[in-house]
């Protein structure tokens, strides 16, 4: 099967307390929609969690308006570790998460009335807006919908992402990813920026989109989404997860929904990208991983800085757990969107708190 990539099924974020951040996703970017929420051992992330398994306790939280989710993520038998020093644009690793809105200037408008921590001003069609724990979200507007809802932001639409070397990052974000159209490539000291930590210096950025519209299982819903590689001029980058573990405070992974992980596997590997986890190694005997309510393949590269990038092929995934009702996706054409109605269904899942 030749490898497929839908979109940004989510963006990792270690928290420390799951429902207190959940709660504010809830309550700010409408992340009302529970896919799974798991309470196990992470075993197979050796790499990056000090060589051990660690237990953790993880939800994948999406909002049905569309876009990516976020996979809120909490270390349960240790402390998670917040970054020695305060992080400053352009540093290594997701800087920033990108937000899609119907209308960004409505929304600042609204974060600004209810007192959320935005930083700086409205500029052109975007704002920045920080969450309890100081992770910086972007909101910008977007005409690209599963569902019109009334909300005022949907979810994830990308993220930006600090580079040593632009040209080198592009052979996973283009060359594997798949975002091959350059919207803007710009140096100089961005006015917007210039409220955000260490964001009054000179940068290159370059904005990246496909120049395909997603498709696959689950591309309605996730929709398009951007990379933002941002490069510093003038001063010597830190890398964000320095003498820290994958899970510890902050964005700690983009994640992709994929089909087709094979090809990907020896696509990764002929570019010079080889996985560096593979779930594989612990499948059962219907071929998958077994992550509690779903199931499914998944596996990590590193981008030239270190930046994790997650792929998952999903297999089964919970629509009313409570009557047994699991699609099976192992069963139907990759290539394929799922019909509204099947995805409308996981709203049945909505969160109450």
């Amino acid at each position: 099967m030749e490898k497929l990539i839908s979109g940004i099924q989510q963006i990792g974020i270690g928290v420390p307390n799951v429902y207190e951040a959940w709660k504010w996703y809830k309550e700010n970017f409408g992340m009302d929609i529970r896919i799974f929420e798991d309470n196990t051992v992470a075993e197979l992330m050796l790499p990056y969690t000090g060589g051990k398994p660690q237990k953790r306790h993880a939800a994948l939280a999406m909002n049905i308006s569309g876009g990516g989710g976020f996979e809120i993520w909490q270390y349960s038998e240790r402390v998670p570790q917040a970054p020695e020093f305060e992080i400053q644009m352009g540093d290594l690793g997701i800087n920033i998460a990108k937000i899609k809105s119907p209308d960004a200037k409505k929304a600042y408008d609204d974060f600004k009335s209810r007192k959320v921590h935005i930083l700086g001003d409205f500029y052109d069609d975007h704002f920045f807006v920080k969450d309890l724990y100081g992770n910086i979200f972007q909101v910008i507007s977007d005409d690209n919908w599963f569902k019109k809802t009334g909300k005022l932001t949907g979810a994830i639409a990308g993220a930006i992402v600090g580079v040593t070397n632009i040209e080198n990052s592009l052979k996973v974000y283009s060359d594997i990813l798949g975002y091959t159209k350059i919207v803007s490539d710009k140096t100089a000291v961005f006015d917007d920026l210039k409220y955000l930590p260490g964001g009054n210096k000179k940068f290159r950025r370059v904005l990246l989109k496909s120049e395909s519209e997603p498709s696959g299982s689950f591309s309605r819903l996730l929709g398009r989404s951007y990379i933002e590689l941002i490069q510093a001029v003038d001063r010597e980058p830190r890398k964000i997860f320095e003498n820290r573990y994958w899970g510890d405070l902050g964005f700690i992974h983009i994640c992709y929904d994929i089909s087709g992980m094979e090809s990907l596997k020896q696509d990764c590997q002929s570019k010079g990208f080889p996985f560096t986890v593979d779930s594989s190694v612990k499948h059962n005997k219907d071929n998958s991983f077994d992550m509690g309510e779903a199931a499914g393949h998944f596996s990590y590269i590193e981008d030239p800085d270190g930046t994790l990038i997650e792929f998952v092929e999903t297999h089964k995934v919970p629509i009313l757990k409570k009557y047994g009702w699991y699609l099976n996706l192992k069963k139907r054409d990759p290539k394929k969107p799922l019909p509204n109605w099947m995805l409308n269904a996981l709203a049945l899942n909505k969160v109450k708190f």
